[in-house]
């Protein structure tokens, strides 16, 4: 695999677990109930594409952390999955 595929592959990873991390950690820190309460709130309430949003927050420190380092290739799998992540989110609202 040729290094530019390698470094966007790498973007990916590092958003989608960075997106997991963001949702995480809204479950358990900024929900005031437990974590499965919340989650059963989010499935009762059809909440999954707000979530999404939110948790999709610390996608833009880690793309600015790659710019920063002149990593432009591992911030467009960033950038590549946060789109993913929007349409994800749209897709959601309006189905």
């Amino acid at each position: 695999m040729g290094t530019v595929k390698k470094d966007i592959l790498i973007g990916v990873l590092v958003a989608l677990f960075a997106t997991f991390g963001g949702i995480f950690l809204y479950l358990e820190y900024f929900s005031q109930y437990s974590f499965a309460d919340t989650l059963q709130m989010i499935k009762e309430g059809d909440l999954y594409g707000k979530v999404l949003a939110l948790a999709a927050i610390p996608n833009l420190f880690v793309f600015f952390v790659f710019i920063k380092k002149k990593q432009d290739h591992k911030a467009k799998g960033v950038l590549l999955t946060t789109i993913l992540i929007a349409l994800t989110t749209l897709l959601l609202k309006f189905f």
